[in-house]
C-alpha cells in the first residue's frame, strides 16, 4: 500500500498501533537494491508493521546535478517490496507534503560530529539528514528505524538526532551488504558504466589492505599509502581517505591505546560518488 499524504499514513499507523502492533522504519531513498532489502527484511523479523519511505531529499543535497540524476524507481521499488510476506506500507510523499510548505533545512548541532568526513566536503549536508529525519519520524512514531553501515557517519548523526529531539524511537545499525566483488551496495552504483562498476572493487580492496596494515603501521604510513594506490588509478579519483575515532569520528594522528578506529573513504567514478568505511580494530 502506496501512501503520499502524512495525514493518511499517520491515521493508518494510529490503527495499527491501537491494536498494539509495533512500527519498524527503513529510510530510502528509493532506487532500492540488496541493501535496503536486508533493513526491510530485518526489520519484518522485528516488528509487525514496516513503513518504507521512499524520498529524495532536496535539502541533504549540496550539488543540483547530483539531485537531479539521483535515480528515480518507484514503480520497480514497490515491486521488489511486494515480494515481501508481511505488512510493508510506503511512504511516497512530495517535498512540500513531508516539508508542509517551504522545503528548507533545520540548522543542528550535533556535538562536532557534522563538521567530519562528509561535512567537510558537502556544506549543509547534515542538516538537510536530520530535517528530513525529524520529519519522517514525526510522521511514522516508528518504535524502531533501520540504517545501513555503509553511512556510517549519518548512523551516529541520526542517534545524535534522536537525543536533540527527544524522539521515542530506537536506532539499529546493520552491516554493510557488498556486491560480490566487494563495492559497498549503493542507489548510486546505478549509475556507474560496467567499467567504472568494475574497477570500483578497488575501493574495498584498498580498505581491506589499509585494515591489514593498521596494526603495524602508523596512521600517517596507511595515510600516504592509500593516497598512493590512488594517484595511480585512472578510473577513480580519491575525494579523502580519513581514519577516526569511532567514539567522536575525529580525525585521528596516531594510535592511542583503548580507541576504537575506523577507516572512512570517499572516491569519484567520473561524476558518481562513492562511499565506504571498514573497522579497523
Amino acid at each position: 500500500m502506496i501512501f503520499h499524504e502524512r495525514e493518511l499514513i499517520h491515521k493508518e499507523l494510529l490503527t495499527q498501533k491501537n491494536k498494539n502492533r509495533s512500527i519498524g522504519l527503513v529510510p530510502t531513498m528509493g532506487a532500492l537494491h540488496q541493501g535496503h532489502l536486508t533493513l526491510v527484511a530485518r526489520a519484518l523479523r522485528e516488528n509487525d508493521v514496516v513503513v518504507v519511505s521512499i524520498f529524495v531529499n532536496p535539502t541533504q543535497f549540496d550539488n543540483t546535478r547530483d539531485l537531479d540524476k539521483y535515480p528515480r524507481t518507484l514503480v520497480e521499488d514497490t515491486k521488489l517490496l511486494n515480494k515481501f510476506e508481511g505488512t510493508i506500507l510506503i511512504f511516497a510523499p512530495e517535498p512540500r507534503e513531508l516539508y508542509s510548505g517551504k522545503v528548507r533545512a533545520k540548522r543542528y548541532r550535533f556535538g562536532g560530529l557534522e563538521h567530519q568526513m562528509e561535512g567537510k566536503y558537502r556544506k549543509g549536508h547534515f542538516n538537510g539528514v536530520g530535517t528530513v529525519l525529524n520529519l519522517l519520524f514525526r510522521a511514522i512514531e516508528p518504535h524502531k528505524a533501520y540504517f545501513g553501515e555503509k553511512d556510517f557517519q549519518q548512523l551516529q548523526i541520526v542517534k545524535k538526532l534522536v537525543a536533540i529531539e527527544k524522539l521515542p524511537v530506537k536506532i539499529i545499525g546493520c552491516k554493510i551488504v557488498r556486491e560480490p566483488h566487494g563495492l559497498a551496495m549503493s542507489s548510486r552504483n546505478k549509475r556507474l558504466t560496467p567499467a567504472q562498476f568494475k574497477e570500483a572493487s578497488f575501493i574495498y580492496e584498498t580498505l581491506l589492505e589499509a585494515r591489514r596494515r593498521f596494526p603495524t603501521h602508523s596512521i600517517a604510513h596507511v595515510q600516504f599509502w592509500v593516497e598512493e594506490r590512488f594517484r595511480n588509478n585512472k578510473t577513480l579519483r580519491l575525494e579523502y581517505f580519513e581514519i577516526a575515532n569511532v567514539k567522536n569520528l575525529r580525525t585521528a594522528i596516531r594510535k592511542r591505546k583503548g580507541n576504537t578506529y575506523r577507516a572512512f573513504i570517499a572516491v569519484f567514478a567520473g561524476e558518481v560518488r562513492l562511499i565506504d568505511n571498514i573497522a579497523l580494530n
